[in-house]
């Protein structure tokens, strides 16, 4: 046996109960950690590090709601992604703020605007058209986003005239069992330029429109109206 005393070292004992006894103290410690201790030559401890279990370690407020929220977080985010993609080139609501279009629809109601059909056709007659403003209506004053809705009377090629209170395409007056009231006005005869469209409102003398401003863009069009949402009572397909 060596005459000196060798440092002795303890390390990565196993959690859980552990007896540690020193000289100094000549008694018994217990406990429940992993610890290390150092003893010195001279058979004092010298450092004791005392190594805390993982779960007892305290995690940040941030973090803990972050785990907690991140999830649902995520799915926000890709629901208003979804829903950006889909206003901009599927279907967006839209809301009648004249009486422009009376009595097919009234002030307030609320429609859903489809953009889907034009990609695979032109515009058609009859349809009721949703569009941004054309030059005409910009220099007056209107914001180039201040959407419009007005039905479309003529496409290109053809030719419009309005006189004795009838709308007439080609010659043939058209039946029209939708609009308020007869037009009190004259107009035409013209024929419609390509790439371009002749608008009316059925509000036809309460109505800003193609007779007032001229020929309407396609590239302006937004999309078709077709379906009321709102009000509940006259929910229906325009």
């Amino acid at each position: 046996m060596a005459s000196e005393e060798k440092d002795l070292v303890v390390t990565n004992e196993p959690v859980g109960e552990f007896t540690v006894t020193t000289p100094e103290s000549g008694g018994n410690h217990q406990g429940n950690a992993t610890s290390e201790i150092a003893v010195t030559e001279k058979g004092k401890p010298a450092t004791q590090k005392v190594v805390q279990p993982e779960d007892s370690v305290t995690t940040p407020l941030w973090l803990k709601l972050w785990h907690k929220g991140g999830e649902n977080l995520q799915i926000l985010v890709v629901a208003l992604v979804l829903a950006l993609l889909i206003r901009m080139f599927v279907a967006e609501p839209r809301f009648i703020p004249s009486a422009s279009m009376v009595p097919t629809l009234q002030i307030g109601d609320r429609l859903v605007v489809e953009k889907i059909s034009y990609h695979f056709r032109p515009p058609a007659m009859g349809d009721i058209v949703v569009f941004d403003p054309p030059q005409q209506l910009q220099v007056q004053g209107y914001a180039k986003d201040q959407a419009f809705i007005k039905r479309v009377i003529a496409e290109p090629g053809q030719t419009i005239q309005v006189k004795n209170g009838k709308v007439y395409v080609d010659n043939a007056p058209l039946k029209e069992d939708y609009i308020a009231e007869p037009p009190d006005y004259r107009w035409g005869p013209a024929q419609v330029p390509e790439g371009q469209l002749f608008v009316m409102g059925d509000n036809r003398n309460n109505s800003n429109d193609s007779h007032v401003w001229g020929f309407l863009p396609k590239q302006n069009i937004i999309g078709r109206a077709f379906f009321r949402f709102w009000p509940f009572a006259r929910i229906s397909r325009v």
